[in-house]
């Protein structure tokens, strides 16, 4: 009966454009920000200024960094004996019972300290003993550098959800990255912090061999190393030279090929302080550094040209602007051999004081199983304590959760309320509202208006008002419905609505930001715009990047529909309560805090607390990110709003929201 409205379209406006047109045009004015920052800066000091806000804004950007002063206790574990090498198998500590494994390669008949390169590994599950990363390894090398092969979280013999019981593991590498990187973000962290954590840990260890001068250090890695390498160059100012692979771009150009980023390339807020894939390689200078692109790849190829052709002009303050170098391959997304070998002539020669391109005859690849610095191939379950970033996840969750509990009842709400309306109204330009009908029906004696208004510039928000046609005329109190879908769900919530309006209420049904008839246009009919990486993750990534969420935009939208309930002549502005479902039902709740002029609040089959599901270690990730404001939990969860709202005698009904939670509260779906 009411599926003829689930699908209704919306005239006179294009609004299946506009959210990847706001969020567009949000990010353009952020990238000419730091366009504009960069092209003020005329000399060797503000240079230097701008690294440091870099790597201070990059530190507050991904949660701040865990201490580097414990102890590492690395061990070799075994020698692999190799063609003109040997690899040493390596455990360390970056963090307390936080284990990495490493291969560290050694030419033969080395006498003196020499230059070393870490290399940080990409989306391959077996990382550092893959084919391809071992191919790296070999030319670099036997180009005279000390090498170091790191595993990432979750590949290698890191996988975080091993089982030793069954030798298998339900999620590794970008699966991994993802369901736990999206529990960093509440606790106001991201995976990042780990990745680069780690390989700052690494660098201490390098630092320490034998057979490495620490002041000759360079680092390397493609696509997801790619991005570690990045970090580490804004960050860790020891690196003497690195050379970045199927990385470096830029925003603008990164958007227009409509794809989502990964766990570890989330840096909420980065692109609010006017940073950018520019300021990644700025934040080098004058070192030297060597960008690796493939013609072919992803990232588009204008993107790493365009970035090196800006940043020259930095390394000639110095006079060195040939020590800045952009190296491209006619081929697709990966750590070619063109680019090991460019690497291997670009870090022995700044390393090691010669360019050394070693032949192809010399790469010998050792079997993968030969490389484990483990017996069981794996740290989980080997090594006693051995902890994952969800175990991480969980002690700052703890950490964060007692710093809150420590304060006083008032300050402790104070404080979070200040931090909600920052959050929510962040960067929010107040506008008309200006509603207007955009046609109506009826569903038995239910009459339906449907309304659309201006939530802010550029976005329009969408509902369905439904009503007992025999009440027509009359001023009626409202009750303003957020849950998952929309009006696209209007059959499974029927009940409500035909109860509300039985009450002689309307029931005015959200569509808020990229709901409803508001999702955006899909590449295709079968695609799935909730899933991980699908079109909604898309557009929020970049919100988080310019310091905001789609939790926060759609928060702002309720507290707009209660703004346009006062406006409207069928509505009884005395009466204007909330009703929140689901995981949207979060929206609802913390809109009733900010706003009291909603007298009341119910939520059902909501989530019980944001805190809850970072301690479920497996959950549905599809649309998970919908109900993150990153470092919310240093704040207020779920179960503060009801209970701030509940003592001002404003949540309605017996405690529903809470003791109806069970089933769902540890579910992102």
């Amino acid at each position: 009966m009411y599926d003829k409205f689930e699908n209704v379209g919306i005239a006179h406006f294009d609004v299946k454009s506009q959210l990847p047109r706001w969020v567009y045009e949000a990010a353009m004015r952020a990238a000419k920000r730091g366009e504009e920052a960069r092209l003020a800066i005329k000399d060797r000091q503000a240079l230097q200024q701008r690294q440091q806000q870099i790597r201070e804004g990059l530190e507050r950007c991904i949660g701040g960094m865990p201490a580097s002063d414990t102890p590492l206790n690395a061990k070799v574990t075994g020698t692999v004996e190799g063609n003109g090498f040997r690899v040493d198998k390596v455990i360390f500590e970056p963090r307390p019972e936080v284990y990495a494994t490493a291969n560290v390669y050694i030419p033969d008949g080395i006498t003196e300290r020499r230059g070393a390169v870490l290399l940080l590994c990409g989306h391959r599950e077996q990382a550092k003993h893959c084919d391809e990363y071992q191919t790296v390894c070999y030319y670099l090398v036997h180009a005279g550098l000390v090498v170091m092969a790191l595993d990432p979280v979750g590949q290698g013999e890191r996988f975080g959800y091993y089982d030793p019981q069954t030798d298998q593991a339900p999620m590794t590498s970008v699966t991994e990255h993802e369901n736990v990187g999206r529990q960093c973000m509440p606790l106001g962290d991201s995976l990042a912090r780990y990745m680069l954590h780690d390989a700052m840990r690494a660098v201490d260890y390098l630092s320490a061999r034998p057979e490495v001068d620490p002041q000759r250090i360079g680092v390397t890695g493609h696509s997801g190393g790619g991005t570690q390498t990045s970090l580490l160059m804004m960050y860790d100012t020891r690196i003497a030279a690195a050379a970045p692979g199927g990385f470096i771009m830029n925003r603008p150009y990164f958007l227009l090929t409509g794809k989502a980023q990964d766990a570890e390339q989330k840096w909420p807020g980065f692109s609010a302080y006017g940073f950018d894939h520019e300021d990644i390689v700025l934040a080098m200078a004058p070192r030297p550094v060597m960008i690796l692109a493939t013609t072919y790849d992803s990232v588009p190829i204008e993107a790493p040209r365009h970035t090196v052709g800006v940043n020259r002009r930095f390394w000639d303050m110095f006079g060195r602007g040939e020590d800045l170098q952009l190296f491209e391959d006619e081929n697709v997304h990966r750590f070619t051999v063109p680019l090991a070998k460019a690497a291997a002539a670009f870090f022995s020669n700044y390393l090691n004081g010669s360019a050394v391109t070693p032949a192809e005859e010399q790469i010998e690849l050792i079997p993968s199983e030969q490389l484990l610095c483990t017996k069981s191939g794996q740290v989980i379950g080997e090594l006693a304590g051995a902890k994952s970033v969800f175990a991480e996840n969980v002690d700052r969750l703890a950490l964060f959760e007692g710093k809150r509990a420590a304060l006083g009842e008032e300050e402790r709400k104070s404080r979070a309320m200040a931090w909600l309306k920052r959050t929510v109204f962040y960067n929010r330009q107040l506008c008309d509202l200006n509603p207007r009908p955009s046609g109506g029906g009826e569903v038995g004696q239910l009459w339906v208006l449907r309304s659309i208004w201006w939530s802010q510039p550029g976005l329009l928000n969408h509902a369905l008002q439904f009503y007992d046609s025999r009440l027509h005329g009359q001023k009626l109190p409202v009750t303003i419905a957020v849950w998952d879908g929309g009006s696209s769900q209007l059959e499974a919530h029927a009940q409500w609505i035909e109860e509300t309006c039985a009450a002689g209420r309307i029931a005015f049904v959200l569509n808020p930001t990229g709901i409803g008839p508001l999702l955006p246009h899909l590449n295709s009919p079968t695609d799935r715009p909730f899933k991980r990486f699908g079109i909604i993750d898309r557009h929020t990534d970049e919100m988080m990047w310019l310091g905001d969420s789609m939790a926060a935009v759609r928060t702002y939208d309720v507290l707009r529909a209660v703004q346009l309930a006062f406006s409207l002549k069928n509505i009884d502005p005395s009466d204007i309560r909330l009703y929140g479902h689901g995981k949207y039902g979060m929206y609802a709740a913390l809109a009733a805090l900010l706003d009291p002029r909603a007298a009341s609040v119910r939520m059902d089959e909501c989530m019980n607390s944001i805190a809850d599901w970072i301690r479920e270690p497996f959950y549905d990730e599809t649309d998970s990110l919908s109900f993150i404001m990153p470092g919310m939990l240093r704040y207020l969860d779920l179960p503060d709003a009801r209970q701030w709202l509940d003592r001002d005698g404003r949540l309605e009904g017996t405690g529903s929201p809470v003791d109806r939670l069970g089933a769902n509260s540890h579910s992102a779906s």
